[in-house]
């Protein structure tokens, strides 16, 4: 849980026994209408994903079988169809669909911190991108 004013971040190495293993997905792109406005609800744009899983990696590092670790491929596939699926007007809540799917794909993933960027946002000042980071456990 995170304490007010923490790092949830930081809160993710409480991971029940994982040891502090991860696998990092960075970079996902996806367009999505997502958005208050009615201009975000009608055009898509690019939204940027990263994603840290607590997985216990120590079995698949013994066995080097995929079948004894999370694969990333099918959760990339998960967290992308949320993203250019249905529309929602807040990234916290965007986000939080894409942790609840990442987490109820495999059991194995102890905790899930989402990074969610639009990389568009639309205001009349130049900035790169708005974002929220959560961290969601089992």
């Amino acid at each position: 849980m995170t304490a007010p004013g923490g790092d949830a971040a930081a809160d993710v190495d409480d991971d029940g026994g994982a040891g502090g293993d991860r696998i990092q997905l960075r970079g996902l792109r996806v367009v999505g209408t997502h958005g208050v406005l009615a201009e975000e609800k009608s055009r898509p744009q690019p939204f940027e994903l990263d994603l840290d899983l607590t997985v216990d990696l120590a079995p698949a590092g013994l066995t080097d079988r995929l079948s004894d670790t999370v694969d990333y491929g099918e959760v990339a596939e998960r967290a992308a169809a949320i993203v250019s699926g249905r529309s929602y007007e807040l990234l916290e809540a965007l986000a939080g669909a894409v942790a609840e799917a990442v987490l109820v794909s495999d059991l194995r993933i102890a905790a899930v911190s989402v990074h969610l960027r639009k990389l568009r946002p639309p205001v009349p000042l130049d900035l790169g991108s708005v974002g929220v980071r959560i961290t969601r456990r089992q």
